[in-house]
């Protein structure tokens, strides 16, 4: 009878280290595994059950190609690479912090569940007691971006120690920006007594100087950031290629009025009587330095008058033409320059 009645003891303790291991251990069970655990409706709901003595960091995120979700395959490495550091750099488990991926074709019912509508969402669980517990806290949301996972994390985790974040270094970017380096050095030392004079030139870096200018206040860089239309209709059948108004203009526009003052053409070098070569830079940019630079070395005074002439000539009808396009663009403009008006 007392054999019997040790047996029966011996089978309740068994029974409840049993019933009891899976409860105490569970924050071992889930740490154990490879960081971030993959998620679907039923362990999820087991890793983020109550009670909870461990805190729970779930990116729900939509990786399928039929959602189109850019960010979500974005952020996944970042994410990865988060949880594989903060896993490394605490064994132990210290942080009683688990990582965890959840994606929607495999956890729709906690998506509904927790009334999300769109992905990737980061939401941070804390536990429901022990030394940290907020018991009635609701989990935390993330809005974030790459890089703000783990300050945001830490941020939940006031009076509690947390391992640094640390990036692995790139050694293939390490590799090739070494080589690169090395060739651009290499390829300057055999090069250098070309080089140098071109360094030095002050044409060619007059032609940088007025092609930088010419590109940034031709209104390149509003079309970029607008994205403006090329040209549009003009509602009658034809184009237009001017807008009206200062808040407004074409691609089109911008290229019009570029070749008519300073459109950036390729840089023409005319050698003059073995001296120094000239650069032009547009039909009313050639017409002025011509005047200045070109026209003063003819020595024929006739030839020269004729020069004087034609280059006057082509800076007033070019002017013209500008007024006529900025009275397009400000109908209320009343000054004008014939033969455009």
């Amino acid at each position: 009878m007392k054999l019997w009645t040790g047996v029966l003891f011996l089978l309740l303790n068994l029974n409840n280290v049993i019933a009891k291991s899976p409860v105490k251990d569970k924050f071992q069970h889930f740490y154990s595994k490879p960081a971030p655990l993959i998620l679907d409706d039923s362990s999820f709901t087991r890793l983020t059950a109550k009670p909870r003595d461990y805190s729970v960091a779930v990116f729900l995120t939509a990786m399928d190609s039929r959602f189109g979700c850019h960010l979500c395959r974005q952020f996944q490495p970042e994410w990865d690479l988060l949880a594989k550091s903060w896993t490394k750099n605490d064994k132990h488990g210290d942080t009683r912090l688990v990582f965890a991926t959840l994606d929607f074709n495999v956890g729709r019912n906690v998506f509904q569940a927790l009334g999300l509508q769109s992905a990737p969402v980061l939401m941070l669980f804390q536990p429901t007691q022990g030394a940290h517990s907020i018991p009635d806290a609701p989990p935390a949301r993330l809005e974030f971006t790459n890089g703000q996972a783990h300050a945001w994390i830490v941020s939940h985790f006031d009076g509690r120690s947390y391992p640094r974040f640390q990036r692995p270094i790139n050694l293939q970017r390490l590799g090739v920006t070494i080589i690169t380096i090395f060739a651009i050095i290499t390829v300057l030392a055999v090069t250098w007594s070309y080089v140098l004079p071109i360094l030095m030139s002050r044409n060619i870096w007059a032609a940088i100087s007025l092609i930088s200018i010419i590109l940034f206040t031709s209104g390149h860089m509003f079309n970029h950031i607008r994205k403006v239309p090329y040209v549009s209709g003009n509602g009658q059948g034809g184009i237009s290629y001017f807008a009206g108004g200062f808040s407004s203009q074409f691609g089109l526009e911008t290229q019009i009025i570029a070749a008519i003052c300073e459109f950036p053409i390729p840089i023409l070098k005319i050698w003059w009587r073995a001296e120094k070569f000239i650069q032009t830079d547009g039909l009313l940019s050639f017409a002025t330095i011509s005047l200045a630079l070109k026209v003063p070395r003819i020595l024929d005074p006739i030839s020269q008058q004729i020069a004087i002439l034609a280059w006057s000539g082509v800076v007033f009808l070019t002017y013209s033409l500008l007024l006529n396009v900025f009275r397009i663009k400000n109908g209320a403009y009343p000054f004008w320059l014939p033969p455009f008006s």
